[in-house]
């Protein structure tokens, strides 16, 4: 008994001992702890002690900086514009003229920036307050909308009929051409009573008012030209680079060492604009018009905004993070955007190549409206769209840090577009050659030594090139370009153009062997319009490739919508030109050109001479029967010329001899 107490008091013992040396070891690391944190605290304030006063008021510094890092900001924007106005202010004081461009510009800028700070911080307030107004329209919006579209089209009608009883009937048949390609459009539509008049219309309207603006108001057509000169400047600087790479013969390879360059050059333009943010902005104020005046979706609105600047293989990233959620119609509009339109580099090579700057500028914009238009009514609307709205959409900025990684980042993506172009514009070349030895060799059999592709494309094409309002005459020959620019490529199409361009301002003979060398003025702009896009079969398999890349879980939906938005992005292309062949009035010196041409010993009835007649009969005054007296820097003997070609019908061309 007694040796059981002794043993459990030596056990509590041994457990009370085991407690204390555990509670003495936590004592110790405790204690080791707190001289660790002291050593270090002591060190800490050592080194404090060891800085010196410029460290400490450097840190004081950059404290305060931190601290007012908005005013600052705040003060620097201020002292930049009032350095701006400053600027705007002294060039136009020294020369007004010479200072318009920029201070357009300059007013321009103010104007988006004010909008868009009134819209930030106004803009629900408004959209509360025109409520009233709003419900207004939704309630009779039906009959609001037709009295518009009657209005509308009784006006162009009446337009029409008087602007072509002085320009002549060319126009009319660019007006029934576009006629024809929207019924056709809407004969073999997807669902053909689901499409959206409004979106039809008004996508035509729009084209028909940016077409307006640019090719028959002075204003437009001033600011047009200004454009065009300008985007010329810009590119010539690429020959700076182009120098230092290849030498000073580097024009002698003209394709490879001048016209890709420029490519490499815009490319990096664009990337940089759209690392700070501007091409975003741009894209999605045109994005929103067509939203709100077309009735589309955001996101295809913004694609194809974006398609006036991006290529087919850049633009769906803007909308990457929403393909997944794209309904059918959609993902066809977005595809239709991108063989519709063609990329600002890709531009720049065709203004290159002599092709007027103006006209594909003008092209590049009024195909955005249209290919939405032909999309929509092409495949119309059948699912639930998504519910993005305009404010929630945005668009993807890209992975440039800076400037200068954007700059050299958009010059690497081009890369890959230069070797596309050199590889393609190679192969199709030989495809082509070996095409026409085959041709001519079948064709001999048949005593047609003369077969070849550019013949074939002539008779099949040749029915649209007409009722695009091309002049028989040269309907062969901007048909021969469409069957290059949709079997082929577009750089081969733009290629002969402008081997006609430089042949017709070389003044040589319009015929030869029966051959014609050239075509029109009117007819060149037309052919213009006509070839500004990607719609040819090589690239269906590159935008399928793309888009199948970002939305893999796409992919079937995506091939499946590939031939109809090849098919409509080529009519939209031809829309375009239907409506600048009913716009555009070709600028040529009629009174020079009817005095050389009656002044050579042989004069051969061509467009240019028979359009050049008909303004001169529309100058013409008749005084009295035997008094007929031509006007507006015509001569009597550029009349009489005119008389013996082709005779008038309003007044009698005796009295003229």
């Amino acid at each position: 008994m007694e040796l059981n107490i002794i043993e459990k008091t030596c056990q509590k013992r041994g457990i009370n001992n085991t407690a204390f040396k555990s509670e003495e070891q936590d004592q110790i690391y405790i204690d080791v702890n707190s001289a660790a944190e002291t050593a270090e605290d002591v060190q800490k304030m050592s080194e404090e002690r060891e800085k010196s006063m410029l460290e400490k008021k450097m840190e004081a510094v950059q404290g305060y900086l931190a601290e007012h890092r908005g005013q600052i900001h705040l003060f620097i924007r201020l002292v930049l514009v009032a350095g701006c106005v400053a600027m705007v202010i002294a060039a136009c004081i020294l020369n007004f003229n010479r200072a318009v461009g920029l201070l357009v510009l300059s007013l321009v800028t103010v104007f988006f920036l004010v909008w868009d700070w009134t819209m930030e911080r106004y803009g629900d307030r408004l959209w509360e307050q025109l409520s009233p107004i709003r419900d207004l329209l939704s309630r009779n919006w039906f009959w609001i909308r037709w009295c518009i579209y009657m209005s509308v089209l009784v006006a162009v009608v009446c337009w029409l009929a008087l602007d072509t009883a002085q320009r002549g009937t060319r126009q009319l048949m660019s007006f029934f051409g576009l006629l024809l390609f929207i019924f056709l459009i809407a004969l073999f539509s997807k669902h053909p009573f689901r499409w959206s008049p409004q979106t039809l219309l008004s996508g035509i309207g729009l084209q028909f008012v940016a077409g307006l603006l640019t090719l028959r108001t002075t204003f437009g057509l001033q600011a047009l030209e200004w454009l065009g000169k300008q985007a010329e400047t810009f590119m010539a600087f690429t020959d700076a680079g182009s120098q230092f790479v290849f030498g000073d013969s580097y024009k002698d390879h003209f394709f490879a060492f001048q016209v890709m360059p420029i490519v490499v050059f815009i490319s990096s333009i664009i990337s940089i604009l759209y690392c700070i943010g501007f091409m975003q902005w741009l894209i999605c104020k045109l994005g929103f018009i067509m939203h709100v005046v077309m009735g589309t979706s955001p996101t295809e609105s913004m694609a194809a905004a974006g398609n006036i600047f991006l290529g087919q293989s850049e633009t769906p990233l803007l909308i990457k993070p929403y393909l997944s959620e794209l309904t059918l119609s959609e993902l066809h509009a977005v595809m239709t955007g991108g063989f519709a339109s063609i990329s600002g580099s890709i531009l720049g090579a065709f203004i290159s190549f002599g092709i007027e700057a103006s006209h594909l500028l003008t092209a590049s914009l009024m195909s955005a409206p249209a290919s939405l238009a032909i999309a929509k009514t092409f495949w119309p609307e059948t699912e639930k769209t998504a519910a993005i709205s305009e404010h929630d959409l945005k668009l993807n900025k890209g992975e440039s840090k800076n400037v200068l990684e954007a700059a050299s980042q958009g010059a690497g993506c081009a890369v890959r577009v230069v070797a596309s172009i050199v590889v393609n514009v190679i192969s199709f070349m030989a495809l082509l050659a070996f095409l026409n030895a085959i041709l001519s060799w079948l064709g001999g059999m048949f005593d047609c030594p003369q077969l070849s592709f550019a013949l074939i494309c002539s008779y099949v094409f040749m029915p649209i090139s007409f009722m695009m309002g091309v002049s028989w005459e040269d309907s062969f020959i901007v048909a021969e370009l469409l069957g290059i620019k949709t079997f082929l490529n577009e750089f081969v199409a733009y290629q002969n153009l402008s081997e006609l361009i430089k042949r017709r301002k070389a003044g040589g003979p319009e015929y030869v062997n029966d051959v014609k060398q050239y075509i029109s003025v009117h007819s060149e702009t037309i052919a213009t319009y006509a070839l500004c896009g990607f719609s040819n079969f090589a690239s269906l398999g590159m935008a399928i490739g793309g888009m199948s890349a970002l939305a893999p879980d796409r992919r079937s939906d995506i091939s499946s919508c590939g031939l109809r938005s090849l098919i409509a992005g080529s009519v939209s292309c031809l829309m375009t030109a239907c409506i600048a062949g009913i716009l555009y009035i070709p600028d040529v010196q009629c009174p020079q050109f009817l005095s050389t041409e009656f002044s050579n010993a042989n004069v051969t009835s061509s467009t240019q001479l028979v359009t050049c007649c008909t303004l001169l009969y529309n100058s013409v005054s008749v005084f009295e029967p035997w008094n007929v007296t031509a006007g507006e820097g015509f001569s009597q003997s550029s009349l009489r010329g005119c008389c013996t070609l082709t005779p008038p019908t309003h007044f009698n061309c005796s009295s003229v001899f």
